[in-house]
Order: C-alpha cells, then structure tokens, then sequence
C-alpha cells in the first residue's frame, strides 16, 4: 500500500538526515489525513491506492503553478524546492503514459463509451479516470479527448 510506503520512506529519510524529503513526506502524510477526514465526513471509507494517486496528482499540479510563479517571479530557489517536492511525490506515481499510449486509450475508451461528439466527452473522460488514474495527465487528455471527438 502506498500509505506503508510513504511511512517507510518517512522513517528512512529521518535515519538520513534529508530534511527536504522528510519534510514533503510528512506533507504528504498530512494532506492523506485530511482527505482521509473528508472522505468520513461524507460517508466513505478511508481512501484507496488509486484514490490516492488522484490526491497526489493534484499536489503536483499545485506544485508546478507555483514553479510557474516562482520563476516570473524571479525567486529561483522557491522553485528549486517546489521541483524537489515534485520529484519526491512523482515517485509514488505509476509511471506516466507517452503521447502515443494517450491517444490509444484514448480511441479506445471513445469506441467503448459509443461516444459520438461533444456530449459524451464526460463519459469518456470518466472511463479513463477509472483505468488509468494516476497514469495519466488529465488536463492534457481532455484537450485530446475534445480534438477526437470533433474531427
């Protein structure tokens, strides 16, 4: 489970003395508490693996508009530590699919919903949520799942 392996990692980078990695996991480990909560308070259960990889996504992203941020605003080291931070969650990510394999499930999900034009691109975004979260950039295939339902 990637909750053990975060933990782990936690108490590996306590024994090495990595102050930035100890510190973007424990982040982590905070920021899966408090979706943990959310998800009880409305009912659900505790997250799951592939739950968790939608929340560590969404860290990601956040990270990266703040790089963009960092970098106009010239504080170079600020978006040193938010790309650190990046490569340290990334690697609980499943490796993430090429432009090619994005196209492919893409056509394949499209067959598979009978999706047909600009109305069923919610179906067809939600059948590659359920096979490839995490796997995938979401906001990137949205754009390609448009283009292939309007040519």
């Amino acid at each position: 489970m990637l909750r053990d392996d975060i933990n782990n990692a936690v108490k590996d980078a306590m024994k090495a003395k990595d102050e930035r990695k100890l510190s973007t996991l424990r982040m982590v480990n905070s920021t899966i508490k408090n979706a943990d909560i959310d998800a009880r308070g409305q009912g659900k259960p505790p997250l799951s693996d592939a739950d968790l990889l939608g929340v560590f996504q969404k860290m990601i992203k956040q990270r990266q508009e703040s790089v963009e941020l960092y970098d106009k605003g010239g504080r170079a080291e600020l978006a040193a530590q938010e790309r650190e931070e990046i490569a340290i969650i990334s690697a609980y990510l499943p490796k993430q699919m090429s432009e090619a394999e994005m196209k492919a499930a893409i056509a394949a999900a499209i067959a598979e919903t009978g999706a047909a034009g600009m109305k069923d691109m919610g179906k067809v975004i939600g059948v590659l949520r359920a096979k490839f979260a995490g796997q995938m950039d979401f906001g990137k295939a949205s754009g390609m799942v448009k283009a292939a339902l309007t040519s």
